[in-house]
């Protein structure tokens, strides 16, 4: 922590867990130690690389205001994690109310002899936080998953037994599950042919009955004809008789 007259500054360094092509932010706070407005203004040596909101602010008297830092993705990493970016912070006592609109460059110009506080702030790259590895079924809380250790340095054989069990167990498992799901494929097949089977034997019935139908049709025409006929030629018989 930064303790200077005008204000605390925390952290005095930024830390960022570098991630390629991943954009990482931190964070400053800014606590005002005065009964004054104090200005602020945020300078960086690689103001492309870098975001910085609010990069100019007032801090009320007796209050703190955060300012965001944020580094924009990066394609390559740096020599052996390396950063030679730094960052100038200047506060100056203002009159009071002022707002952030009304900052200006000559504010923070010592030569026009204002009183000029600063500090610099440098940037470290660290390491992301690993995710928590995944606990074993079947151990406890707090337990470690490694096997156990005896008083003379050797691993207990059980917990290796138990370990190879387990990995000789999974493959059985995954057949089993695949052979499940090979014989549900096939009986769900099966049912379908059996449905469309179902389906063209009905059609099949129904055509047939529609054809006996048009037979029964024909015959019964056939027999009105011929009894027709039939009286026609026994009429004339007995004409002729």
């Amino acid at each position: 922590m930064s303790t200077g007259e005008l204000l605390n500054i925390e952290p005095l360094e930024l830390k960022f867990p570098f991630e390629l092509k991943k954009q990482i932010s931190c964070s400053l706070q800014l606590s005002n130690k005065t009964d004054s407005y104090v200005a602020f203004k945020v300078k960086t040596t690689n103001p492309k690389k870098y975001c910085v909101r609010p990069n100019t602010g007032v801090v009320t008297p007796r209050s703190t205001c955060d300012v965001i830092v944020t580094m924009q993705a990066q394609k390559e990493a740096p020599a052996d994690m390396q950063c030679k970016d730094k960052f100038l912070l200047q506060s100056v006592k203002t009159v009071d109310g002022t707002s952030p609109k009304d900052i200006t460059a000559d504010m923070f110009n010592k030569e026009a002899g204002h009183v000029v506080e600063e500090c610099k702030l440098r940037v470290l790259y660290v390491s992301p936080p690993q995710p928590p590895s995944p606990v074993p079924e079947g151990s406890e809380e707090g337990s470690s998953p490694r096997g156990s250790v005896s008083e003379n340095g050797n691993a207990n054989g059980s917990d290796f037994t138990q370990a190879a069990r387990g990995f000789t167990e999974r493959p059985e498992s995954q057949d089993r599950s695949a052979e499940a799901r090979a014989l549900i494929s096939r009986l769900t097949e099966e049912k379908n042919n059996a449905i469309q089977q179902n389906s063209k034997l009905c059609q099949e019935l129904e055509l047939l009955k529609r054809e006996g139908n048009k037979s029964r049709g024909g015959v019964s025409f056939v027999i009105v004809v011929l009894i027709g006929l039939l009286g026609i030629i026994m009429g004339y018989l007995m004409k002729t008789t």
